[in-house]
């Protein structure tokens, strides 16, 4: 009797490492217990469907509810074997799906659940964080808009002020940036006070005090400064030109113009082990008094006066070019051709320059010339009309360049004044702007939140709880990704190499740096293939390349969470 041969393939990918990652993150037994299932919850419970969920998000990129069922209808046997757990593909329905968003948005028990899993990371990686960095972004999108709703227009950070949106506070550790705190509100929220909120949340998920937070000018508000230094912590910010105003600044710098002020330089060390210099300053103590739940507190602020050489020379290319325009707009005042209409007082050309020097930001830095010219223009007969001369007064303008004036404007270029309440010490000048300089860290959590695989924008979502539980769910999974990429990197450097093969088209190029997307991608077109002849199963999956043995071994996962997948798979080679 001739038995019946039916092969079925799965793709495998990055799906083992994934799932070895979040139970290595303990992700799945937190969720339980944070967020049990109601009564009439069957089977898996939301912990392991959330896993699934995030697997299915950071393998495939799409957050989208409809697409996981069929996903994990076709990589059954790759699931079931990974999790341990019966899966059906019923357990990541849509509506299931839907369930858990709502579980996640619950704000109390979000809070415990998000502080839990920052204090099982530290304790698992021997993390000790010393710097938290602190920001916000918004997600815009087609949404409606109600008067208590999540979705409101708002200052847009996307550029789209047409579109509702909605803001996400977001809180990292330096220097992985990795994500301690995320905060969903309403789009039309101020940046300003979402701070304090986010600091508290921080220090009660992480325990620890003398932490130093840095942010932008937003975190500078005397209110968040005097609640840092009541609560034992530090910050670093940029102030604003209304906290330090010109005259403030002016007053500053006149030291530095007198020779009276040294300047220390600020060197920043390249990928090829060479200093570049990048700024110079200096600093002055301020002393601040503010009032912090009913109690007057006061304390010495360090002030960082900073000239950053780049953002110098980018306002002096600015300057020049906006003196060049304004010029030629200028000498086109005395243009004369047909259709144009001429400036002949004297008032209002000089009404017509002074509004083009103020267009160009450039008051005091041109020297203008006026010159009247008589002009004598024949009139030709024409009837009963003589030929005759008209005289006519024609005014002229000449603008040049004040060097002198421009030269002491470029001086005043690529300065800024830091705040820090951090002792010298601990802190020092350099060491402050480098800090700070490292504020792309967290700007890459947005563009990993917001960019693929995380893909938050578009969002396919219409109702608030279930838009709060999304991004609360990709926070997590953008944690996945920092330590995915962190792990590696920090064992490339301890080894003092580096990994070559993650470049399509372009094998030999390596990196000590590899970003977690490469990572994951190194891992596609892994395919696992059940043969089912009878009752009897044989089942191969591809060899395993040197370059995917290589990750497994820097993130310290054996070789047999893909292997266990079969029995019979041929050994790598």
């Amino acid at each position: 009797m001739t038995e019946t041969l039916n092969i079925l393939s799965e793709r495998v990918d990055d799906i083992p490492l994934l799932l070895a990652q979040l139970e290595r993150m303990g992700v799945q037994p937190l969720l339980d217990e944070h967020f049990p299932a109601h009564g009439n919850w069957v089977g898996l419970s939301p912990g392991w469907v959330t896993v699934l969920w995030l697997t299915h998000i950071l393998s495939q990129a799409d957050h989208r509810l409809n697409h996981v069922e069929p996903w994990a209808e076709q990589r059954l046997h790759t699931l079931r074997r990974c999790t341990g757990q019966r899966v059906h593909p019923l357990d990541v329905s849509d509506d299931r799906l839907a369930g858990v968003l709502e579980l996640l948005s619950d704000d109390d028990r979000w809070c415990a659940c998000e502080g839990a899993l920052t204090r099982q990371l530290l304790r698992v990686y021997d993390l000790q964080p010393e710097r938290v960095r602190l920001d916000s972004t918004t997600a815009s999108g087609h949404w409606t808009v109600s008067e208590d709703g999540l979705f409101r227009f708002g200052h847009s950070k996307d550029h789209r002020p047409d579109l509702p949106q909605v803001k996400i506070m977001l809180s990292a550790l330096d220097p992985l940036g990795l994500p301690v705190a995320t905060d969903v509100v309403p789009g039309q929220r101020a940046d300003d006070p979402l701070y304090v909120p986010a600091i508290t949340r921080v220090q009660e998920s992480l325990g620890r005090r003398g932490l130093l937070y840095v942010g932008d000018c937003k975190i500078g508000a005397v209110e968040t400064r005097a609640f840092l230094q009541a609560g034992g912590d530090y910050y670093l910010c940029p102030l604003s030109a209304l906290q330090v105003p010109l005259p403030v600044l002016a007053a500053y710098l006149a030291p530095v113009w007198t020779g009276e002020q040294a300047l220390t330089p600020i060197a920043r060390v390249s990928a090829n082990s060479q200093q570049a210099l990048i700024a110079e300053g200096f600093e002055r103590v301020t002393p601040l008094t503010a009032v912090v739940a009913g109690a007057p507190i006061s304390w010495a602020e360090r002030r960082l006066v900073i000239r950053s050489h780049q953002l110098a020379q980018a306002g002096e290319r600015g300057l020049r070019a906006r003196l060049a325009k304004a010029q030629a707009a200028i000498a086109a005042l005395n243009e004369r051709r047909r259709g144009k209409r001429r400036v002949m007082e004297r008032t209002a050309l000089q009404e017509a320059v002074a509004a083009i020097v103020a267009r160009s930001h450039i008051q005091g830095l041109l020297q203008m010339r006026y010159a009247d010219q008589v002009r004598q223009q024949p009139v030709r007969r024409y009837g009963e009309r003589l030929a005759t001369v008209r005289v006519e007064q024609d005014w002229q303008v000449t603008a040049s360049v004040d060097e002198e004036a421009v030269g002491a404007a470029v001086r005043q270029l690529g300065w800024r004044v830091y705040a820090t309440n951090q002792p010298a010490d601990q802190l020092s000048l350099e060491q402050a702007v480098l800090a700070y300089r490292s504020e792309y860290l967290i700007e890459q959590d947005f563009g990993r939140l917001k960019g693929r695989p995380l893909s938050l924008t578009p969002m396919y979502l219409e109702r608030d709880d279930h838009a709060t539980g999304l991004i609360r769910l990709l926070a997590v999974g953008l944690r996945v990704l920092t330590l995915l990429e962190f792990v590696v990197r920090q064992g490339l450097a301890a080894a003092q190499t580096t990994l070559a093969g993650l470049y399509a088209g372009n094998p030999k190029r390596s990196t000590p740096r590899p970003t977690a997307e490469r990572l994951l991608e190194a891992f596609q077109d892994l395919t696992l293939t059940i043969i089912r002849e009878g009752r009897r199963r044989r089942y191969h999956l591809t060899p395993l390349s040197r370059v995917q043995q290589r990750l497994l071994a820097l993130l310290d996962f054996p070789v047999e969470i893909y292997t266990r997948l079969c029995v019979d798979s041929r050994k790598p080679p």
